[in-house]
């Protein structure tokens, strides 16, 4: 998955840094840069007297749109806090604020050798290993919301509490950002999400959210972000943690069950964004959404209502329309770092489509909840 160096860096200069800072990694280095990383590029490095690979995480270069994203100091701290705990995380080697040593600031990882896939359905692995992975998964994902933030020295490592009016807050600030950007060659402005305007009013008031709690919450939680075993059906470490916070688990249960959310959307599967694979019976060891909420369930120590659920779903999509609109605005910028940028842009405006299509359904559900509470106050 790494080859070509699409965004060059100053071998030489990281080769100095790291003689200097981290005697664990030996020098000179063969570097490549991976494929993925929507947002901060990302590079395999090898020893060459030792062979040992490492991986580089660093903030993309020029004027950044957001000062929240590309936070690979954030990654950096949560990694290092999650090392002695049970949460599967690579080792941290070195974190270098100093933009001039690269250009950016980076930080640097154990190369966690295992599978990385992205395609949800898991194909060409067997019907035991299919359901064996997603339990993994969805475990591994119980086990860090239970991790006490204090226990790890992280309790002011944001916020508590809210967090929902923090998203749409920070999310508001940031998609308005990214409209305004401009393709250096067409001129266009990348504009707003359609439904913006509706979604972030719905979203806003406090009767419809879920029941406020606070916790370890990774941001981008999904299959494509978790690294597992060779050989084995489980998961041997989190990748990607830009996006960490404490905050509402609900968040990365909806992203990491999105498949499911997807699956029977015409205009998800149009775009490539939702795959009848994940229909019920449809893929042999493929779970159901209620299995996975059951396993998390069990571990995570709650369970999420049926409305609750929903609305998750809903708010996941809109802000994935929104994690879309930025990446068509580095595009337009010419700042994105994944090959794949161009195609994520085009989805943005049918993403909110569907997550508009679940805000009503999500309205729907709470007013057949408000007709049934009447007729339970008479048993």
């Amino acid at each position: 998955m790494a080859g070509a160096i699409r965004q060059p860096i100053d071998i030489s200069a990281l080769e100095r840094y790291i003689d200097a800072n981290v005697p664990d990694i030996k020098t000179p280095l063969n570097v490549k840069q991976f494929g993925y990383g929507q947002s901060n590029p990302t590079y395999l490095l090898t020893s060459s007297s030792t062979s040992t690979r490492y991986v580089l995480r660093k903030k993309p270069p020029g004027t950044l749109l957001s000062k929240t994203a590309h936070n690979v100091a954030r990654e950096y701290r949560i990694l290092t806090a999650l090392g002695p705990t049970s949460v599967s995380v690579p080792k941290t080697y070195c974190l270098c604020e100093d933009d001039a040593v690269i250009g950016t600031a980076f930080y640097i990882m154990e190369f966690l050798d295992g599978r990385i896939i992205e395609d949800p359905s898991l194909p060409d692995v067997s019907p035991e290993d299919r359901t064996a992975m997603w339990r993994s998964a969805v475990e591994t994902l119980a086990r860090f919301h239970r991790v006490d933030p204090a226990s790890v020295g992280m309790a002011g490592f944001a916020k508590q509490g809210g967090f929902y009016a923090r998203q749409l807050k920070t999310f508001r600030s940031i998609s308005e950002a990214q409209a305004k950007a401009v393709d250096v060659e067409s001129g266009e402005a990348v504009g707003k999400i359609p439904h913006y305007d509706d979604m972030v009013a719905f979203f806003a008031e406090q009767r419809t959210q879920p029941k406020d709690r606070s916790g370890f919450v990774h941001g981008d939680y999904k299959i494509d972000n978790v690294v597992f075993h060779m050989t084995e059906p489980r998961v041997i470490g989190i990748l990607d943690w830009e996006m960490s916070t404490l905050g509402h688990p609900l968040s990365d249960l909806s992203n990491l069950l999105t498949p499911f959310t997807t699956a029977s959307s015409r205009i998800a599967q149009e775009i490539g964004r939702g795959s009848t694979d994940f229909l019920p019976n449809r893929t042999p060891g493929l779970p159901t959404q209620e299995q996975c909420i059951g396993w998390y369930s069990k571990l995570a120590g709650w369970e999420p209502t049926p409305v609750e659920i929903t609305w998750g779903e809903a708010f996941g999509l809109y802000r994935g329309s929104i994690i879309m609109q930025g990446i068509a605005a580095r595009y337009a910028l010419r700042q994105a770092s994944s090959e794949k940028a161009k195609d994520y842009a085009a989805q943005m405006a049918p993403f909110a489509e569907i997550a508009w299509g679940l805000v009503q359904s999500c309205k729907r559900q709470i007013e057949e909840h408000k007709k049934d509470e009447p007729e339970r106050s008479k048993l």
